[in-house]
This record gives C-alpha cells, structure tokens and sequence, in this order.
C-alpha cells in the first residue's frame, strides 16, 4: 500500500508589520491571526516523477531539491486556500509542501529548515508561525543583515477567544489588479522607502501598549481599537504602493462598513481582503450580510464569510 502523507493548513491575517525603519537593528516583525477557514488540503504520495496538480507546488518541490535528496512525489493539491488575496497561499503550500515530504520519507526537518529552504516566512513570519503554533501572533522581525537567512522570531502567541470572531471579505472587483502587484512583491519590498523612526516607534508602542495587554485581559473593544490604529497607520504609510490607506476605493469603503458594525476592520497585507472584529456568532452574521449586499451593489461581488482563529495550526496525518 503506497504511503501517503495529508496535510491540513490554516490561512492567516495580517495586521501589519510594526518597524520598517530598521534603526534599531530589526526590521518588520508581524501581528496576525490563523483562521480556521479556508484552509489548505494537500497529499504528498510517492510517485515515478514529480507532479502536481499545481504549478507552484512543483515550484516549491524544486526549491526542496536544491538541499535535499529524496525520492520522486506528487503533490495533490485538494482544497485550496485564493491565491493572490493576502491570506497566505503560497507560504502555506510550501511550508506544508516541505513537511509532508519531510514526513512521507523521513528527513526529520525542522520546520524552520524548511522555510529556509524554500525561501518562504522569512520576511514576515506569520505564515510560518499560524503553521506552527496557530492562534494570535506577534513575531519580532529579522536582523537587517540577516534578511532571508534566519526565520523571525516569535514573541508573543495566545489562544483566541472562541467567540471573538472575524467577518472576512474577498471582493472579487480588484483581485486581478492586485494579483498583478503581488506578482511584483519581492521587487517592491526590495526597493521600500525606509519608515521614519518616529512611525515606527509610535506603531510599536500600538502594539506593546495596547493590542498585547488588551488581548490578555480580553478587552475586545481595546484590542479592535488597537488593531484599527495600527493597520491604518501602517496604510498611510504603504499609501504610495496602493490608491490610498487601503489597496482601492471599493476596500475603503468596506472598511467604514464594518467600522460601524465591528470592532475594528482591516486590510490583509496588500490587500483586497479586508475583515472585521465581532463578539458572537449573531453579530457575525449580521456583518456578514451587511457586506455582501455592499459587495453586490458596489462591484462584482466576492467571497465572504465568518471565521475564528486557529488555535492549533497544521495537521498531519499518516495514512
């Protein structure tokens, strides 16, 4: 009986990265969340040659070639987690591309081996962490002369509250545009202007003062108060890479949907995906209504739906 690995992972949230300045020796570090949908199914099974159902699963396969010597697989991709929408598709399917092989023939890898092997969660280490650990996320950046050579380090990581929950939008109108400029991430980040230090210091202190306190006495207006602060801040300043604070007008206008309705709503990374912060599932649904019809009535539509954390991260199983 051929031996089969499979592998279930969670998607991820960004809030933002906190210093992009670098004076202080670190640069970007990450707040996020890994949800419990979508997420991504994948079996890795022997095979005669390397094949898949997915390009750039045979993209991360070549990568793992480079260090590692293992026997032909294939890659089955069976759920996806959208591509191209801020939410952690291509880190998600490498790191688990790696651990299933890792697992299928025994290479005893570390995940961290992993991420640097195939060259993914090492900017922002959210994705690796909401694999690894899952749950709320705060990771502390890379040293700014060890860009890629070194997974970040994480900080802070806690179990959500099983009725905080996020109301999570995709509209459809803008993903082509943005998949275009996500196409150009690596060429973009390698040329950022650099943060002035005052920004990053008053972000920082966001997150020290106010988001990771109120999250540990589970004061959730605090915390959603917080999270808006830090993620619009972090807009402003990305707001010469995208239209405005936010990746395109009809994500803006989303936005002040939800702050009606939530405590807080961001944007994910560069967006278009945007999400909110609510207490019960009552309240989930309501929100979730809301922003459909405006997805309806202000674009093509698109994908919404209601989410909590992952407090576990990936699964894996034998089989």
């Amino acid at each position: 009986m051929d031996m089969v690995v499979r592998i279930s992972a969670p998607a991820h949230l960004h809030a933002g990265n906190p210093d992009l300045s670098g004076d202080m020796g670190r640069l970007y570090g990450t707040v996020g969340f890994a949800i419990a949908k979508p997420r991504l199914e994948i079996e890795v099974r022997e095979a005669e040659e390397d094949r898949s159902n997915d390009e750039d699963a045979l993209k991360f396969l070549a990568r793992l070639r480079e260090r590692y010597d293992f026997p032909p697989v294939e890659v089955t991709v069976r759920k996806y987690i959208p591509k191209w929408v801020g939410i952690g598709f291509h880190t998600t399917l490498a790191l688990s591309i790696g651990r299933a092989v890792s697992e299928l023939y025994n290479l005893n890898l570390l995940l961290e081996e992993v991420a640097l092997t195939v060259r993914r969660g090492l900017i922002t280490a959210l994705g690796f962490y909401a694999l690894k650990v899952g749950g709320f996320i705060y990771e502390g950046g890379f040293p700014v002369d060890k860009r890629e050579k070194v997974v970040p380090p994480l900080i802070f990581r806690g179990d959500f509250p099983g009725d905080w929950l996020f109301v999570v939008a995709i509209p459809e109108t803008p993903r082509k545009a943005l998949a275009e400029i996500r196409k150009r991430e690596d060429e973009i980040l390698g040329s950022l202007k650099k943060m002035p230090p005052e920004l990053a210091d008053r972000l920082s202190r966001i997150v020290l003062m106010k988001i990771l306190p109120a999250f540990v006495e589970r004061d959730i207006k605090t915390f959603g108060e917080g999270l808006y602060q830090f993620n619009h801040l972090l807009g402003e300043f990305w707001s010469d890479y995208q239209e405005n604070v936010y990746c395109c007008d009809l994500v803006n206008e989303g936005i002040k949907l939800m702050l009606n309705e939530a405590y807080c709503a961001c944007q994910t990374s560069w967006g278009p995906t945007f999400y909110g912060l609510v207490k019960g599932q009552a309240q989930a649904e309501r929100l979730k209504s809301l922003v459909e019809d405006f997805l309806r009535e202000n674009g093509d539509g698109g994908e919404v739906f209601v989410t909590g954390v992952d407090n576990r991260g990936m699964v894996v199983e034998r089989g």
